[in-house]
C-alpha cells in the first residue's frame, strides 16, 4: 500500500468472533462501519447512530457495548463478538432457538442487539427473573414485538441452559 493510501489511517488488530483481523481505519471510523464495510460482518445493524436503540450492540471482551459510539481504533487488542458468532456449523445457537420458539422477533431488525445483550445476562445470571431480564435488555429498542416475545424467549434460554446444566455428561 502506498504512504498516501495510509494517510490518516491507523492499523487496527483485533479479534472478532474468534479469528484476528488487522486492518486500516481512520480514528473517526465507528466500530460498527468497520465490522459491516471493513470486514463484511452485516449481522450489526446500524439504527440510530447515537447509542439509543441497541440495535448495533456487540460484545466486546463479554460486555455489551454500542458499536456505532465505538470507534474501531478504540478496540485494539479486543475480543469482540457479533451475532455471527452465535449459530456455529448451521446449527442455532439456544438463544436464538428460544427467539424462534417464542416469537421474540417479527422483522429482525433490533434482533441481533437483543441477542447479544440476553447472552451476555446469561453468562451473567444463568437463572434472571422477569424484571432482571426487562431491566438489563431496557436499552434495546423494538418497534414490533411488544417485548414479551423477548422476555419469554430470554426465560426458555435460561431455563434451557439450566436443564441442559442438570444433564449427566
Amino acid at each position: 500500500m502506498s504512504e498516501t493510501a495510509t494517510a490518516g489511517r491507523r492499523l487496527v488488530e483485533l479479534n472478532v468472533n474468534g479469528m484476528s483481523h488487522v486492518g486500516l481505519a481512520e480514528p473517526r471510523t465507528l466500530l460498527s462501519d468497520f465490522l459491516r464495510h471493513d470486514l463484511e460482518l452485516t449481522g450489526t445493524h446500524v439504527g440510530c447512530e447515537q447509542g439509543v436503540c441497541g440495535a448495533c450492540t456487540v460484545l466486546v471482551d463479554g460486555e455489551p457495548v454500542r458499536s456505532c459510539l465505538t470507534f474501531a481504533v478504540q478496540m485494539e487488542g479486543a475480543r469482540i463478538e457479533t451475532v455471527e458468532a452465535l449459530s456455529a456449523d448451521g446449527a442455532l445457537h439456544p438463544i436464538q432457538e428460544a427467539f424462534r420458539n417464542t416469537h421474540g422477533l417479527q422483522c429482525g431488525f433490533c434482533t441481533p442487539g437483543f441477542l447479544l445483550t440476553a447472552k451476555a445476562l446469561l453468562e451473567e445470571n444463568p437463572s434472571p427473573s422477569e424484571a432482571e431480564i426487562r431491566e438489563h435488555l431496557s436499552g434495546n429498542v423494538c418497534r414490533c414485538t411488544g417485548y414479551q416475545g423477548i422476555v419469554d424467549a430470554v426465560l426458555e434460554a435460561a431455563a434451557n441452559g439450566k436443564d441442559q446444566a442438570d444433564e449427566p455428561r
